[in-house]
């Protein structure tokens, strides 16, 4: 074999170990979702019975400790909420940036920049005591705000892809008397599927799996007020494993599921929207 084909074959190698390493622990989820038994067996990775039990005492036989059914509909309504005004704010930004020129355009720029390079938890915090001062903790809505409020911020790839789209357009709506509203909506939105979807499933992504924040500001203890990852989390204590491991299984199942569906209906303008906005900066 020659050096090149041996270094080809080390990389395949290498990739398939990183690929069994990082599904494994995704496959073992899943099985034992599947699995007969309530708590953690770790001494086979393929249960010796299967049942769709955990499923359904998930979704239909709510307790103290297991309430999926709100958990769910809480983060759902604050990821619709927060997509919707995410996705507003990041292509009216990405727009005002990428085809307006004003004073100050280019130092925002880069003050953006810079912000995104912070990471989001140094603020949590300072964000908590605000929502406090306010009475917006243990509130859906305080998270809603929170999580749609910086997301203009997140304007690079949009921007990149409204770069893309040639320029005579919107000079040609002028001409016609268009406003710049309406040659946003007109011309400009018609001709941005791919980035539009691109940035409602990133949008819906964030609070649906966030953890760390919804910690912080839901921690009044009612249980009903709670999102999935904090539900979930909650079934993972020591004392619970032995009765709900298999049902936290059956919950991580079932919250991939519509993220699933969402990127396999989604995916060619997922990936459009990516590969479009990175052309042109």
């Amino acid at each position: 074999m020659s050096k090149k084909s041996i270094k080809v074959a080390l990389h395949h190698l290498l990739l398939a170990v990183l690929a069994i390493v990082w599904i494994t622990p995704i496959v073992w989820l899943v099985v034992t979702s599947f699995s007969g038994y309530d708590g953690m067996n770790t001494s086979r990775f393929f249960p010796e019975t299967w049942s769709l039990r955990n499923f359904y005492r998930v979704l239909f036989e709510s307790d103290t400790v297991s309430q999926f059914p709100v958990w769910f509909k809480n983060t759902f309504i604050i990821a619709v909420f927060t997509c919707l005004i995410s996705t507003s704010f990041v292509l009216m930004v990405s727009y005002a940036i990428s085809c307006m020129r004003f004073k100050g355009r280019k130092a925002l720029m880069n003050m953006a920049v810079m912000l995104q390079l912070f990471p989001g938890f140094l603020s949590m915090i300072a964000i908590y005591f605000i929502l406090k001062s306010v009475n917006l903790t243990n509130s859906h809505i305080g998270m809603i705000l929170v999580y749609s409020g910086g997301s203009g911020l997140g304007y690079l790839v949009a921007k990149g892809f409204f770069d893309t789209i040639p320029t005579s357009l919107r000079e040609a709506a002028y001409l016609e008397g268009a406003s710049e509203a309406r040659t946003f909506f007109t011309i400009v939105l018609p001709l941005s599927r791919p980035i539009i979807v691109y940035t409602v499933i990133s949008s819906f992504l964030v609070p649906w799996t966030d953890f760390v924040f919804a910690k912080i500001i839901l921690n009044s203890g009612i249980s009903t007020d709670w999102t999935v990852a904090i539900g979930l989390y909650n079934m993972l204590n020591r004392t619970l494993i032995p009765t709900y491991f298999s049902r936290f299984c059956a919950g991580g199942v079932l919250v991939g599921i519509p993220i699933g569906i969402l990127f396999v209906l989604m995916q060619k303008f997922y990936v459009e929207g990516i590969t479009g906005g990175s052309v042109k900066g």
